[in-house]
């Protein structure tokens, strides 16, 4: 099933919603808290998606491609390497990313989101897709220069807008063998596929539940492969993961890229 966050109407309050074609069900608690649909539908556009996810925290994974590794000039981790971002760095479908005057290169690293749907504490792998509840696009734009002369990442990760996730929540997805494209202006930066993963997603999350309790509704991100690139003021950036990227699976997670005044870039 699918998933989405919606801007009103008809009451003018943000709620989910579960998506059949151009209706959506709206529901009265998050999806993951297994909540009633209202009967009644109503219609739905991409200019209605906000950010399908409000996480207690969001839980990275760094150098989870050997290609990326590589060309970063660093050695694939030996146990996935964790970093946070902090949920003020969310945006949702067509927000723009806004790129901070502190930084002369911000990088866009498309990646797999997994989003928890049980509280997990000390999860054995085996039992771990038990606690997710599904899959979406995420970008974790990088302030590249300063995640190398900072000595620790937070700064480079955790700008406003830093995290662009959706367009939504799919439940039935498979994640051991998709497909990952990220375009700018149409241009390929990044493709690559999950099964390319150094760490899986069961292992990641088992991993991750030994250290903090996952939450529902939590979002853990999956790492980047190789292809990593900047962004600047009036980029079009756009995320797609699936079986094959053109169709099905987890959809295009497009953004735009302004400066931090706030302007559109394309006017």
């Amino acid at each position: 099933m699918r998933f989405v966050r919606l801007r009103g109407p008809p009451d003018g309050v943000a709620a989910y919603a579960r998506v059949d074609g151009a209706n959506a069900y709206l529901l009265d608690a998050p999806p993951w808290a297994s909540p009633g649909a209202r009967s009644t539908a109503r219609a739905w556009g991409e200019e209605d998606l906000l950010c399908p996810v409000e996480p207690t925290k969001i839980v990275c994974v760094g150098r989870n491609y050997a290609a990326h590794a590589r060309e970063l000039g660093s050695d694939s981790p030996v146990e996935p390497l964790l970093f946070l971002k902090p949920p003020s760095s969310l945006i949702g479908p067509g927000d723009a990313v806004v790129l901070p005057p502190e930084s002369l290169r911000v990088e866009h690293e498309a990646e797999l989101g997994v989003v928890i749907g049980r509280r997990a504490r000390l999860v054995p792998r085996e039992r771990a897709m038990d606690y997710v509840f599904g899959f979406t696009c995420v970008c974790d734009v990088t302030a590249r220069d300063l995640q190398r002369t900072d000595g620790q990442w937070t700064r480079a990760k955790g700008f406003d807008t830093f995290c662009p996730v959706g367009p939504f929540i799919e439940t039935d997805f498979d994640p051991k063998n998709a497909r990952i494209v990220c375009r700018v202006n149409g241009e390929v930066r990044q493709d690559a596929n999950t099964a390319q993963m150094i760490f899986d997603v069961p292992t990641l999350v088992a991993y991750v539940s030994r250290m903090m309790t996952l939450e529902p509704g939590d979002l853990l991100i999956t790492g980047t492969p190789e292809g990593v690139g900047p962004l600047v003021s009036g980029d079009a950036l756009a995320v797609e993961i699936g079986a094959e990227a053109g169709g099905g699976g987890l959809g295009v997670l497009r953004l735009r890229v302004a400066r931090e005044d706030g302007r559109d870039p394309s006017v």
